[in-house]
Formats: C-alpha cells, sequence, structure tokens
C-alpha cells in the first residue's frame, strides 16, 4: 500500500485513541452499522482531505464500512496525529498521506498523491482537493460525482467559484448544515481554541482582554469560552448585524485598531485575509499574545509582524517570540495557523461525532443522486439535518415531544386565526 506517514511504530498508540474518540461517536457509529449492511459507497473512491484526527480515522472508518476506497491527506500542515496517521496504514488499510510539520511542498504532493485515486468524491476540510483538480488537475473532474466541504473558509471559496460559473462538479456544503455550523463551530472551536492557547501558553485568562476578531458562530464560540475563563472580551467586527448582536451578548466592540491599543491576547477567526496588520501591531502593548483559529495563516499578517521586528525566537512549544525594534515582545502561536490543531487536539469527539455524520450522509446522498445535481454548492437537506439530531439527542438519553394531528394542521392552514 502506498501511503506516508511519521513512524508506523506509532500506531498502536494512534489505535488507542480513535478507539477512545469513537466511544464518544454513537452517531456515526450507527451510521457505520447501517453502512456495513447496505453498503452505499460500494465502487466509490474517496480522495479527502481533512485535519488526520482521531474523529476522522472513525469518518474513514464509516466511509469504508459504506464500501468506499480511500486515500486521504492532510488539510493543514500542523494538524496532523501522527500516531493516528499511523494506525489508519497499519490497523484500517487507510493509505494516508500526512506528516506533522510537512513544508508546504510536501503538503502538496500529499494531496496529490491523494487525487492519484482518480476519486468519485472529494471530502475537503479547505477546499484544497477541489482547488487542484479546477487548477492542476483538470483532468480528474469528469469522474467526480459530487465533493463536500466541511469548513467555513472553503465554502467560501467554493460559492466565489459557483457565481464565478467555473465549479466542474457539485459540492455538499457540509458546514452550511446546522447539526455542524450551530454546534462543532461554536461548541467545538471555542473550546478547543481556548484550550490551545492554554496548551501553548498556560497564561490565566481571567482579567485578562482577550479580542476576538470575527463573531460568526466560530468567534461567538470562542467569545463565550473566553468569557466563561474570566476574560473580559473584545469583539471585532466588519458586519453591522453581528457586531450588534455581539453588543446585545454583553462584549465591548471596538474598531481593529483600538481593540489593538488595549488587547492582551488576540484570536482571529473570520475567514478572511490579513485581520491583523502592520499598524496593529505598531499599536500593541508589550507582551501581546496572538493566534488564528481560521483555516488558513493568512489572517496575520506575518511578513509584516516579521518587518516590524529586530529578532525572533521559539521560547516555548508553538510560541514565538518577535522582539520588536522598540523593545516590545509580540507572541505568535502555532505560527499563525489553527491554534485549536496546532497546539492542542482539535474539537472533541462528541462534536465531530454530528459533523461527521453529515460528511458520511452527505456523501451518501451524492452518490444517490448521481447525474441530478447541478454546478453547485449546496446545503445539506433538511431531513439529513434532522434525523442526525435526532440520533444524537438518542444517544444522550433526550426525549422530546412531536406535533399532535390538530397542532399539525393548525400549522398547516390559514383558516384558524385569532
Amino acid at each position: 500500500m502506498d501511503y506516508d506517514v511519521k513512524d508506523l511504530n506509532l500506531a498502536e498508540k494512534g489505535r488507542r485513541r480513535i478507539e477512545w474518540a469513537r466511544s464518544a461517536m454513537p452517531v456515526l457509529r450507527l451510521i457505520e452499522e447501517r453502512f456495513s449492511r447496505e453498503r452505499p459507497l460500494q465502487g466509490i473512491r474517496v480522495s479527502a482531505c481533512l485535519h488526520v484526527t482521531s474523529e476522522t480515522a472513525n469518518l474513514m472508518r464509516a466511509l469504508q464500512a459504506g464500501g468506499a476506497e480511500i486515500r486521504l491527506c492532510a488539510s493543514n500542515p500542523l494538524s496532523t496525529q501522527d500516531d493516528v496517521a499511523a494506525s489508519l496504514v497499519k490497523n484500517f488499510g487507510v493509505p494516508v498521506f500526512a506528516i506533522k510539520g510537512e513544508d508546504t511542498d510536501t503538503y502538496y504532493r500529499h494531496v496529490n498523491a491523494a487525487l492519484d485515486l482518480k476519486p468519485n468524491l472529494t471530502m475537503d476540510d479547505g477546499a484544497d482537493t477541489i482547488g487542484v483538480i479546477h487548477s492542476h488537475r483538470t483532468d480528474l473532474a469528469a469522474d467526480v460525482i459530487a465533493g463536500t466541504e466541511e469548513t467555513t473558509t472553503g465554502v467560501i471559496r467554493l460559492k466565489s467559484m459557483e457565481k464565478a460559473g467555473i465549479l466542474k462538479y457539485p459540492i455538499i456544503a457540509v458546514n452550511d448544515a446546522d447539526t455542524k455550523h450551530l454546534f462543532d463551530n461554536r461548541y467545538g472551536t471555542g473550546q478547543s481554541t481556548v484550550d490551545g492557547i492554554l496548551r501553548a501558553t498556560n497564561l490565566l485568562l481571567a482579567g485578562k482582554r482577550f479580542v476576538v476578531c470575527g463573531y460568526g458562530w466560530c468567534g461567538r464560540g470562542v467569545a463565550m469560552r473566553a468569557r466563561g475563563g474570566g476574560a473580559n472580551v473584545i469583539v471585532v467586527e466588519t458586519d453591522p448585524l453581528k457586531a450588534l448582536e455581539a453588543v446585545m451578548d454583553g462584549y465591548t466592540v471596538l474598531p481593529m485598531l483600538e481593540a489593538a491599543r488595549v488587547g492582551e491576547v488576540f484570536v482571529t477567526v473570520t475567514g478572511n485575509i490579513h485581520i491583523i496588520r502592520k499598524e496593529h501591531f505598531e499599536a500593541m502593548p508589550d507582551g501581546a499574545v496572538v493566534c488564528n483559529s481560521g483555516h488558513f495563516n493568512v489572517e496575520i499578517d506575518i511578513p509584516a509582524l516579521e518587518s516590524l521586528a529586530s529578532e525572533h525566537s521559539p521560547i516555548r512549544d508553538q510560541v514565538e517570540e518577535y522582539r520588536l525594534k522598540d523593545g516590545r515582545r509580540i507572541y505568535l502561536l502555532g505560527e499563525g495557523r489553527l491554534i485549536n490543531l496546532v497546539a492542542a487536539e482539535g474539537h472533541p469527539a462528541s462534536v465531530m461525532d454530528m459533523s461527521f455524520a453529515n460528511q458520511a450522509l452527505g456523501s451518501e446522498y451524492a452518490v444517490k443522486n448521481r447525474g441530478k445535481l447541478e454546478k453547485k454548492v449546496y446545503r445539506v437537506p433538511h431531513v439529513i439535518d434532522a434525523e442526525i439530531a435526532r440520533l444524537k439527542l438518542e444517544s444522550m438519553g433526550v426525549k422530546i415531544d412531536t406535533l399532535t394531528d390538530e397542532q399539525r394542521k393548525y400549522l398547516e392552514s390559514w383558516e384558524m386565526g385569532t
């Protein structure tokens, strides 16, 4: 089997972590059990570009159970869990191309190795396989039934491609499923981002002025968890509706330059470029900590920070100290990449259970509707969203009411007024 991982001797540790995550993923387990009976992905080739974590490993197992042939590569150079990658190869027979800390050339070599499978489905967290197919390997597009996309940043890119009329195959926007973004983005990103910051720095959050750049679902989650730790949260936004919501949620809302003057910890979660720039670094107080939890390492203008620094050096794992020419120090975490995966373990398995259930069922939906979908970005169908929520509640032992016939008739009619 063709693969490229750090060390197969790590496989046993990885297997134990995969099983631990599996115990917290009851919805995906139920899907895997049904897939093993029905084999809805039989004969389907899947090229997956995802964070190679213990949770992702359980998604791979579900796809395998459904009959899919898989190749997996990392969707970020620093997010791979090397023991999990080794276990997927050795224990589960999944060809994996991912090594934590790989350089850019290796990263794209791995993406291309995953695409060498000549996929019928692409599965992305950041749209990199889709980008390569649309730019350098256009010959592969004809065999692709559809793709799935996991993250906000990727969906933004893909909707732009659809608008430009260059999208070569349909995409299921897993990120837009309610059982994904309302939970994974908010509770997963919130907890794992704060976890990554604390693991990297061992800072005390209580009393810190904590700046969250972006108040989408990810930003909401980060702000919520930082406030829960006692931080004084400041939100930076460009969208007036989101800014208003942040105010109503009890946060201070400031322009980035004003926030830069008072903030002590800064987190970007926008999906956009150069949120923290040269003028912001110039205004920051000594000892400011800066990190990113958006998908790509473009939200922080690192070249601008380097241009202001007289020297920089690592001071802790995943902490780089930049000493500016005026003597101030700014600390960049995780090379500006996803701090929740660089310094921590990403989202908890129980929330990824729903996200990856959407990936699995979104893939099944695409195959069942082969040839019927246009070259557009689609939401996950509501019926899938609702079924995932139902299964999750059932696994938690939570029961809910159902509408009576009278209530259903009332909602469907117009005759009954006040």
